[in-house]
């Protein structure tokens, strides 16, 4: 099944003559782990934008889970983007004055499906970031007195609670070290693989790139690329 189906997408600024992004059809299907590399000006954060929602297409269409995504009204993308997408912020966007664990369960307080999915919730919350290696202990302190790896993988289980879709990660290890970020990628396709959720990670570090099975490259003229990683 393609969760996402994107077709002869094109997205250009008002005034503009020349398109920012232009892309052939693509489809991504459940499960794949996708890794998304370009230099800067080639249409990352646009493609980004168009798939959570925050934009829609000049021409083209954007098929999320069979449903004609850029159709969708900006309160109807935005109830989609809750009920199925989890995205990993690059600065991780975690509230500072709640929990770490009030911040997992962020999701499950906007979207009735991704509760109904947890359960538990917060049982389900406890468990994901056991698995991502955080101690009940910090469950209860403020995000503020937490590393940044740490708040990183706080990031990652309020991305993962009730199980959605669609994972979306913008740079979220710019601010890692070598040995941190292997860590964090070893738990982010762990987790992703347990819930059988398409990953779509985006960086503009290569090294990174020969961990994906498969690379999309946006080229300098905004046309996807696909490379073996």
């Amino acid at each position: 099944m393609s969760v996402i189906e994107l077709k002869q997408l094109r997205f250009r600024w008002k005034g503009q003559q020349h398109d920012t992004l232009s892309l052939s059809d693509l489809q991504i299907q459940r499960g794949e782990h996708v890794f998304l590399h370009g230099a800067s000006g080639t249409g990352k954060t646009t493609l980004l934008n168009l798939l959570t929602g925050i934009m829609t297409p000049t021409e083209g269409g954007i098929h999320i889970l069979g449903q004609p995504f850029h159709e969708l009204s900006p309160t109807q993308r935005d109830r989609f983007r809750a009920d199925h997408m989890g995205v990993i912020f690059q600065q991780f966007n975690l509230l500072p004055y709640l929990s770490v664990l009030d911040n997992v369960l962020l999701p499950c307080h906007f979207s009735a499906r991704r509760k109904a999915q947890a359960g538990q919730v917060q049982e389900t919350a406890e468990q994901l970031l056991s698995h991502l290696k955080l101690s009940p202990e910090l469950c209860r302190k403020k995000v503020t007195e937490l590393s940044v790896g740490q708040q990183q993988r706080v990031a990652v289980a309020r991305a993962l609670i009730g199980k959605p879709e669609l994972i979306i990660a913008d740079e979220p290890t710019s601010a890692l070290d070598t040995s941190t970020r292997n860590n964090f990628l070893d738990l982010l396709f762990s987790e992703a693989e347990a819930q059988n959720s398409t990953l779509i990670f985006v960086s503009h570090d290569p090294y990174i790139a020969k961990r994906f099975p498969r690379v999309i490259e946006l080229g300098e003229i905004n046309q996807a690329m696909e490379t073996s990683a």
